[in-house]
């Protein structure tokens, strides 16, 4: 009986036409794949994945994640009409990765194929690869990093308290100077924040935070990376680093010495 009652409703939908049936959104890239090339090293390579929706249903992305931490992707947020089109862009940090890579991202949405990867690939050159390749006036259109000091004293710093170092710097050269690591071989500095591109000529100060661990006079050497072809540029940070910055005292509680600050 209970499949009797069933029975139109079956037939019904059955004569329904297809795009009542079938309803759905379709996520289609002009390409799945970008090849960027050869990028210099120290740059942030960015390419955008267009698709359009040549379903019946709007789209919505949920994620598109990427398969290592050295690779940004962001999408259209908004729900995508039918017809309409969108993008999934990518960022490739090519800083301290000399080399060839292959990298997805993997995009997720309510789309037929819920999950679809995405591909991009290249080479990193080191910048000694670069400049190997650049005539001089190539290399004198890149921008060019200069520090205002070479080095840094620090002068007496307390272990484990974070300092920071305020770093005078400019951009000398004709196009504009982006920042991306910052290297150091006590893994003890880094920004505060990440610097803003500088344009042609523009001078800035960039924040440093010193957290030393080892006792003693030490010297670091930090590494400033960006897309300066010249190479990267080295500064020289000196600092006695001491256990407390404010000298124990002594003083008798009874029979029993007590140290205080």
């Amino acid at each position: 009986m209970r499949s009797l009652l069933l029975l139109p409703a079956l037939l019904f939908s059955l004569s329904l036409p297809a795009r009542f049936v079938r309803a759905q959104g379709v996520l289609t890239f002009e390409t799945p794949t970008h090849d960027f090339g050869r990028v210099p090293e120290g740059t942030l390579a960015s390419h955008e994945f267009k698709f359009k929706n040549t379903g019946n249903q709007p789209v919505v992305i949920a994620s598109a994640q990427a398969s290592c931490g050295c690779t940004t992707p962001d999408w259209t947020r908004t729900p995508v009409l039918p017809g309409r089109s969108g993008i999934v862009k990518a960022v490739y940090n090519s800083a301290g990765r000399p080399g060839v890579f292959a990298k997805t991202i993997t995009v997720l949405s309510n789309a037929t194929e819920g999950s679809q990867v995405l591909n991009l690939k290249g080479t990193v050159l080191t910048k000694e690869e670069v400049r190997a390749a650049l005539t001089p006036a190539q290399l004198a259109a890149s921008p060019h990093l200069e520090l205002e000091r070479p080095s840094y004293d620090g002068g007496r710093v307390e272990a484990g308290q974070a300092v920071t170092l305020r770093v005078g710097v400019r951009n000398t050269g004709p196009q504009p100077l982006t920042f991306s690591t910052l290297a150091s071989g006590c893994y003890c500095v880094g920004y505060r924040a990440v610097p803003a591109p500088l344009a042609p000529g523009q001078r800035a100060v960039l924040e440093l935070v010193y957290t030393p661990r080892a006792l003693g006079t030490v010297t670091e050497v930090i590494t400033l990376a960006s897309n300066d072809l010249h190479g990267d540029v080295k500064l020289l940070l000196k600092a006695t680093v001491v256990k407390e910055l404010v000298p124990t005292s002594m003083v008798k509680e009874g029979a029993v010495a007590v140290p205080f600050k």
